[in-house]
């Protein structure tokens, strides 16, 4: 039934977390697991053209070093991965690549910030809403 999982990470102090929750599935399931992580380059609007290149490639930086940690924990439990750092916006970029490669699950975290599901929107809620493939999401103070 799992054969693709697809683990979306922010990096976040609850990242692990959800990630293990991620291996574990793969690991049960005998399946691959996808990491991604994405800038969101909407935060380059507000940006003087002359910053936006050293924003990108911290902001870019900071998602790799999110992902890896992932795929090393992944790794360590003996489980197959792929890795993908996309820009854009975050719940676009994770439902294209759910579509693309054909995953069979995603697992991201909820950041249970008032004021980003209040006023910005949710990633996890738009994911939730428009992929084609069931959601798993872990909330912050979900523990392993």
């Amino acid at each position: 039934m799992y054969d693709r999982i697809l683990f979306a990470t922010d990096g976040s102090d609850h990242a692990s977390t959800v990630a293990a929750h991620a291996i574990d599935i793969a690991n049960t399931r005998d399946a691959d697991l996808h990491v991604i992580s994405v800038v969101d380059d909407r935060a380059f609007l507000v940006l003087d053209d002359d910053r936006v290149e050293s924003v990108r490639e911290e902001l870019r930086a900071k998602a790799l070093e999110a992902a890896e940690e992932a795929v090393t924990a992944a790794t360590d439990a003996g489980v197959s991965t792929e890795t993908i750092v996309d820009s854009g916006s975050p719940a676009e970029c994770i439902v294209s690549y759910a579509e693309e490669n054909d995953a069979d699950l995603i697992v991201m975290g909820t950041s249970g910030d008032a004021y980003e599901t209040n006023v910005v929107g949710s990633v996890s809620e738009r994911v939730v809403r428009t992929a084609p493939v069931p959601v798993l999401t872990v909330g912050p103070e979900t523990e392993r």
